[in-house]
């Protein structure tokens, strides 16, 4: 995870090097520059929000990869996790908007609803094939373990003559 914040107050992936969200010369923009709708074309209009970046923490401790994102309002069967192309993982789902009766009048709405995708890059040291996930109280936790290194054993070597 990137630790270089964004003018925004967001944490940027710009620089992290698991991160997918790397920005490629070839395609044009800045490494800055904000999404446009024509970046989605499978999404309607209604479909785009802020929930489409769910937030995801990822941290290493000595025996795995741990990644927590926030799905609150979501149940386990809305939200997916896969290994895609051997080491890229990949959490999405979708929260449903609410249906509108034509009687109701609403005076405000900040819940968003629409689809989200998120995608890193597992390092080397990822057990991909032991990938475990869990959820509870709105919060995914995606534990992928990592191999055990050997440690180098050091042996000392007599030397004749």
């Amino acid at each position: 995870m990137s630790l270089v914040p964004s003018i925004f107050g967001r944490r940027s992936n710009v620089f992290d090097p698991f991160s997918l969200e790397v920005w490629d010369p070839f395609e044009g923009g800045f490494p800055f520059s904000f999404p446009q709708r024509s970046d989605f074309p499978s999404l309607s209009a209604n479909e785009t929000s802020s929930f489409a970046h769910a937030k995801v923490d990822w941290k290493e401790t000595p025996t795995a990869h741990v990644f927590k994102a926030d799905v609150p309002g979501l149940k386990k069967e809305e939200v997916k996790v896969e290994v895609e192309d051997g080491r890229v993982l990949q959490i999405s789902g979708e929260r449903s908007s609410e249906r509108e009766d034509q009687t109701d009048t609403w005076h405000r709405v900040e819940r968003s609803s629409g689809r989200f995708s998120r995608r890193f890059r597992l390092p080397e040291n990822a057990k991909v094939e032991e990938v475990k996930a869990a959820m509870e109280d709105g919060v995914l936790t995606v534990t992928v373990p990592k191999v055990e290194t050997k440690s180098n054993d050091v042996r000392s070597i007599n030397i004749s003559g």
